[in-house]
């Protein structure tokens, strides 16, 4: 399930900042880098799930998708894309994020790209783990 998640995760990247090169340097390693971990706070502008290759287009069309959440989320120094797992673990969780949430998120922001990958959300009083403090990702099972 990593394996697969860090492939979307990566075309995902490339959809959204156009770099091919960012994926292939964090290759096995995973994407997550507790060296870059930041917290950030804003508005969600935009819920997203992505579409991943082999979805079919019809599946498409009506926005129907398991691959990776993501929000687009306004801070007072820009715009990030937040990558937060896939679209059936937030769910399992009870968490629906909505255009205007207000939320905090503690995460690895990607080199100099505007792209953070989520390790910690919290809404009001309600806190979602992600991963953990070394990137795993909560639904993996700590593989």
């Amino acid at each position: 399930m990593k394996a697969t998640f860090n492939f979307a995760l990566c075309f995902v990247v490339i959809v959204v900042t156009g770099s091919v090169a960012l994926c292939q340097e964090q290759g096995s390693a995973g994407v997550y880098n507790s060296g870059t971990e930041t917290t950030v706070k804003g508005t969600i502008e935009q819920v997203k799930t992505a579409f991943l290759p082999g979805g079919g287009a019809s599946a498409q069309a009506r926005e129907e998708s398991s691959g990776p959440m993501y929000v687009n989320l306004k801070t007072d120094s820009g715009t990030l894309a937040v990558f937060l797992g896939p679209s059936w673990f937030l769910e399992s969780k009870g968490f629906k994020f909505a255009k205007g949430d207000q939320i905090e998120v503690t995460g690895s922001k990607l080199q100099d790209k505007d792209v953070i990958v989520a390790r910690e959300v919290k809404r009001g009083d309600q806190t979602l783990v992600i991963r953990n403090a070394q990137g795993i990702p909560a639904w993996s099972g700590g593989r």
